[in-house]
C-alpha cells in the first residue's frame, strides 16, 4: 500500500470518528498533521 491508497482511507476513518465523536476533531487533525509531518521529514518512513 502506497500513501496514495493510505490517505483516502486515512480521511474516512476520521470522518467516520468526527461525526461519531466531534471532540475527536482536535486530536485527528493533530495526529494527522503529526503524520505527515513526519513522512515529509523522513520519505523512507513511508516505504
Amino acid at each position: 500500500m502506497d500513501a496514495v491508497m493510505i490517505s483516502p482511507l486515512i480521511a474516512l476513518a476520521a470522518g467516520v470518528l468526527i461525526l461519531v465523536m466531534p471532540r475527536l476533531l482536535n486530536y485527528i487533525v493533530a495526529l494527522y498533521l503529526i503524520i505527515i509531518g513526519l513522512v515529509g521529514l523522513f520519505p523512507q518512513l513511508a516505504g
